[in-house]
C-alpha cells in the first residue's frame, strides 16, 4: 500500500491533538479529585480555556485583519449551537455521569465517539467508510477496551446513558464543526466553542445557585485549574485544526490513541503496571497505523476533494 505524504502530513493536527488528549485525561484525573463539585470544576476550566483562546484570536486578528476573518451573522446560530451542545451541555452529562459510572466503562463509551463520528459523516458529509476504517476503528476499541483492564457494561445505568448522550453530543459537533469549517476559521470555531459554551455552563451554575464557588478555590486549587485550562486550549485548537485539515473520521479514530498516552503516564508518574495490558497498547497503535495507511491516492473521500 502506497503512502501519500501530503495525504499522512494532514494528520499531523490529529497526532498532536491525540498526544494533548493523553496528557489533559491524565492531569485531569489528578485535578479533579481537589474539587467538591465536578460541574463547577469543568466550568471555571472551561472558561479559562475560553479566554486563552479568545485572547489569542484578539492578538492574531489585531496585528492582521484579514488573516482570521470573523464569522457572518449566518454563521453565528451554528457557533453558539457548537458551544451548547459541544462546550457545555455534554461536560455536565459526562462528569455527572463519571460520577455513577466505572472509570474503564465510561472511558470505553466515550471512545465509541469515533462510531458515531463514521455513521454520521458517512450520512451527512458524504464520507466514505472502506474496509481499512472498519478494521481501524475495530483494532482501536479493541485495544483501548484490553488496555483498560475490560468492560463489562453488565450493570449500565444512569451514569452510562448520561456518558452515551455526551458522546452522541460531541459527534454531533464534530460533524457541525467539520461543515462550519469550510468558512470558518479554525480560531473562531475553537474560541466560540470554550467561551460560548463557558457561558452557558455559568448560567447553569447561576440556576443552581453556585456561581460563588467560582470565587471560592483555594490557591493549590487555582493552580490545578490553570494547568487544566491551559491543557483543554491547546486540545481545541489542534482538534479544530485536525478537522479542518482531514476527514472526521481519520480525526475522531487518530484520537483514541491519546489512551497509551495516558497508560504511559499512569505507568511513568504514579506506577500503574501496563505490562499485563500491552496487547491493548499494540492494538491501539496498529489501529492508528492503519488510519495513517489509508492515505493513499486511490482512496479519496469527497470530503477531501
Amino acid at each position: 500500500m502506497t503512502l501519500h505524504a501530503d495525504r499522512i502530513a494532514r494528520l499531523w493536527p490529529a497526532l498532536l491533538a491525540a498526544l494533548v488528549s493523553g496528557v489533559a485525561v491524565f492531569v485531569n484525573g489528578l485535578a479533579v479529585r481537589r474539587f467538591d463539585d465536578a460541574t463547577v470544576y469543568t466550568t471555571a476550566k472551561n472558561l479559562i480555556a475560553g479566554l486563552l483562546l479568545g485572547g489569542v484570536l484578539v492578538a492574531v486578528t489585531s496585528r492582521s485583519r484579514t488573516h482570521e476573518p470573523a464569522p457572518t451573522a449566518a454563521e453565528w446560530p451554528w457557533l453558539a449551537l457548537v458551544a451548547l451542545i459541544g462546550g457545555a451541555v455534554p461536560f455536565v452529562l459526562f462528569f455527572e455521569g463519571l460520577s455513577m459510572a466505572t472509570s474503564t466503562d465510561a472511558a470505553f463509551i466515550h471512545k465509541t465517539l469515533v462510531v458515531w463520528v463514521a455513521i454520521g459523516a458517512t450520512a451527512a458529509l458524504g464520507e466514505r467508510v472502506g474496509p481499512l476504517h472498519v478494521l481501524a476503528i475495530a483494532l482501536l476499541l479493541a485495544g483501548h477496551a484490553i488496555a483498560s483492564g475490560g468492560v463489562s457494561l453488565a450493570g449500565s445505568g444512569t451514569g452510562e446513558a448520561l456518558i452515551l448522550a455526551a458522546t452522541l453530543l460531541w459527534a454531533v459537533e464534530v460533524l457541525l464543526v467539520k461543515r462550519l469549517l469550510t468558512t470558518v476559521s479554525p480560531s473562531w470555531a475553537a474560541s466560540a466553542r470554550m467561551l460560548g459554551g463557558s457561558m452557558f455552563l455559568l448560567a447553569w451554575l447561576a440556576i443552581r445557585g453556585d456561581l460563588a464557588a467560582l470565587v471560592a478555590f483555594d490557591t493549590n486549587q487555582a493552580a490545578w485549574l490553570v494547568l487544566t485550562g491551559t491543557t483543554l486550549a491547546v486540545f481545541v485548537s489542534l482538534w479544530d485544526r485536525a478537522l479542518a485539515l482531514a476527514p472526521a473520521t481519520d480525526v475522531t479514530a487518530v484520537l483514541v490513541v491519546g489512551a497509551a498516552v495516558t497508560a504511559a503516564l499512569n505507568t511513568g508518574f504514579r506506577g500503574v503496571p501496563v505490562t499485563a495490558d500491552t496487547a491493548g497498547y499494540l492494538l491501539l497503535l496498529l489501529g492508528a497505523a492503519v488510519v495513517l495507511a489509508r492515505q493513499s491516492p486511490t482512496d479519496r473521500s469527497p470530503a477531501d476533494a
